[in-house]
């Protein structure tokens, strides 16, 4: 049975999840979102899978693009990973009605924690935390692809209530801005400009211009070029200044750099 699962990442939490599913399902093959909706979006497999992170207790905006363009669906195994630091509110929920206005629908779908990684309010957890967090998602995964390969139907979780109550206004209102939001992004006298954030920016929204990154307001607020700065020279206005920076301690830049 052939298994393609796409994912969007940014500071390799949900790439590590997508891997961590796929060798649990035997050999899945991934492909990032970015990259599919760049070349079509096929539906070219028996089951389909989705892993993203939760942004404003919703989907991030390429992850709702990519589903909208997902077709070919009718009779496909499709499921979701979301993965979050915080809670998930109705994310899957929104994901299986945009599926459903194409003629599909979310077979099963599961949240899954990982460490926070939104630096605008935090900087990283201890490397302890991180390490335990991740011990735990390895056994969830596990059993989240249990249940897949057991062809589970109608699991679709969701946050607690106080996140469902408010998922909707906020991402409402949220969502809206968030192209825009790259305009708190700059470059400190730190930056060598060896232009590692243009090049695993999923989107393309940097280009370097005199050997400093530039923002170019169609950002996905992944965080990626603010976390993966070698020298932690690019700053989300004053919030991030002395903040420990995250990285998915599974995946390196590298891995990143083929979207």
């Amino acid at each position: 049975m052939k298994t393609v699962i796409y994912y969007f990442s940014g500071t390799g939490n949900s790439l590590f999840v997508a891997r961590a599913l796929g060798s649990s399902l035997g050999g899945a093959e991934l492909v990032h979102m970015a990259s599919a909706l760049r070349g079509g979006v096929p539906a070219d497999a028996d089951r389909i899978g989705l892993v993203f992170p939760v942004y404003m207790w919703g989907l991030p905006l390429i992850a709702a693009r990519f589903a909208e363009k997902l077709s070919g669906l009718s009779g496909k195994y499709v499921f979701a990973v979301s993965t979050m630091g915080g809670s998930a509110g109705l994310t899957l929920q929104q994901l299986d009605g945009i599926l459903r206005r194409g003629g599909a629908r979310l077979s099963c779908g599961f949240n899954v924690k990982m460490p926070g990684n939104y630096i605008p309010m935090k900087g990283a957890l201890s490397s302890a935390e991180v390490s335990s967090i991740i011990d735990g998602v390895r056994s969830r995964v596990k059993e989240i692809a249990r249940l897949i390969a057991s062809g589970a139907d109608g699991i679709v979780e969701r946050g607690p209530w106080y996140s469902r109550l408010l998922s909707s206004a906020v991402y409402a209102i949220g969502s809206a801005k968030i192209n825009g939001m790259d305009g708190k992004f700059a470059a400190d006298s730190k930056c060598t400009s060896c232009g590692l954030c243009a090049k695993i920016c999923p989107v393309e929204n940097i280009v370097m211009k005199d050997g400093r990154p530039c923002w170019q307001h169609r950002c996905e607020q992944c965080m990626a070029c603010i976390q993966w700065c070698p020298v932690s020279a690019i700053q989300y206005g004053r919030a991030t200044e002395g903040r420990v920076r995250y990285r998915n301690p599974g995946i390196k830049a590298e891995d990143l750099l083929s979207h």
